[in-house]
């Protein structure tokens, strides 16, 4: 099983106003499908927007051969530049 550290949707479809859990996933999984843990949040609505991640879960899983996506090693990039 293929682990992947990618975004999950969540929050109000109605007026579109989307957070995303940072996730721990199999790559065979769906976007909005069972994960295997939470590792933190993004909520980009909020000014400035808010990426909170829990970095010994996110180590861990890293040691265990799991990818990043693209999007998530974007966020952390960003994150650790600001």
């Amino acid at each position: 099983m293929e682990v992947r550290i990618r975004l999950q949707r969540a929050g109000k479809a109605a007026n579109k106003r989307y957070n995303y859990r940072v996730v721990a996933i199999s790559r065979s999984q769906a976007r909005d499908g069972r994960h295997l843990e939470l590792l933190g949040y993004y909520d980009p609505a909020k000014q400035p927007a808010v990426l909170s991640i829990d970095r010994e879960k996110l180590n861990k899983w890293l040691q265990k051969g799991a990818q990043m996506s693209a999007t998530v090693k974007s966020l952390l990039k960003n994150l650790k530049t600001n």
